[in-house]
């Protein structure tokens, strides 16, 4: 129960404290760029047109909303923080209670490889079901969170509390209102924790040497680097599922200009891709002006 409640604080405070980059975030995976590129330097150090990076757009908000704007859609986010930990740990529990111990046997190494992966795949769907939970069962909370966001491009005020989103969202779209985008927010977890699972499994079997006394810290970072590029592949997901979650909802930002009217989250997905957006909003410092975009930028100042 301690163990829960302090995963619990713990989120709930990086989700806090992650909430203003996360506002940025999806404003510009909707397409708004409220703000003319300036002239900066790449990581080469040659100078470029670029458009503002996150300080600069933060600014921007807080200019408009104050600073308490810039924690716009935490209710909702935090609900959804608390009670995905909730569920997630309510699954996992469920299948620690019903795992039957393994007896310890003496292999060969050909067995002891082939356990582990085993253990591996068996580890990996137990924590695929869970998160499948937490994700559906807090999706709702994720789509008032993302819409309430979104309602600053065009100055709404449809989604302002938790309670008149939930009534608004069930007398214009039904139930179905409160699962948009969830389908490919789900399959990018999914692929994301698979393929971390496998990478780090492959690395830690076959990459590095067991015998080195230092190889049990090195495993323990490659976790972590398989799942910062698991993530980086899975991110069309993502921008597809948020996207979805506000098209056509009502909002100045989930239409056009700023964004098409989609009629599925495939439809989305390719248009992306025929437009060479699949990566927009994935940088928030080095973001360069898009391919097909016009924008105001004294060009002269780059010689």
């Amino acid at each position: 129960m301690a163990d829960a409640a302090s995963q619990v604080l713990l989120g709930s405070g990086l989700t806090i404290l992650s909430q203003p980059l996360m506002y940025v975030k999806v404003l510009i995976q909707v397409g708004y760029e409220p703000l003319p590129p300036t002239v900066g330097r790449n990581i080469f150090g040659r100078q470029v047109c670029q458009l503002p990076g996150l300080f600069c757009y933060a600014q921007h908000i807080a200019s408009i909303d104050g600073k308490r704007g810039l924690f716009t859609g935490l209710t909702p986010r935090l609900c959804s923080g608390v009670l995905g930990t909730v569920v997630h740990g309510k699954v996992l529990q469920h299948y620690q209670d019903y795992e039957k111990p393994e007896e310890p046997g003496f292999g060969n190494t050909q067995k002891d490889v082939s356990s582990s992966f085993d253990r591996v795949i068996k580890e990996t769907t137990r924590e695929m079901m869970a998160r499948s939970a937490a994700t559906l069962i807090t999706h709702p909370f994720h789509v008032i969170t993302l819409r309430s966001m979104v309602q600053f491009i065009g100055r709404e005020s449809k989604y302002c509390g938790l309670c008149d989103s939930v009534v608004t969202i069930y007398r214009e779209e039904g139930i179905l209102g409160f699962f948009a985008g969830l389908i490919p927010r789900l399959l990018g977890d999914i692929i994301s924790l698979w393929l971390c699972n496998s990478l780090a499994y492959l690395v830690n079997t076959y990459a590095l040497d067991s015998g080195v006394s230092t190889m049990n810290e090195m495993k323990s970072y490659s976790q972590a680097v398989t799942g910062f590029f698991a993530s980086m592949l899975t991110y069309p997901f993502v921008l597809v599922s948020n996207l979805m979650a506000v098209n056509n909802c009502g909002l100045a930002g989930g239409s056009p200009p700023y964004s098409p009217i989609y009629t599925s989250w495939i439809d989305c997905w390719c248009m992306l891709q025929k437009e060479g957006n699949m990566s927009r909003g994935n940088s928030l410092f080095f973001r360069k002006v898009p391919f097909g975009k016009t924008y105001c930028c004294d060009l002269r100042m780059l010689i």
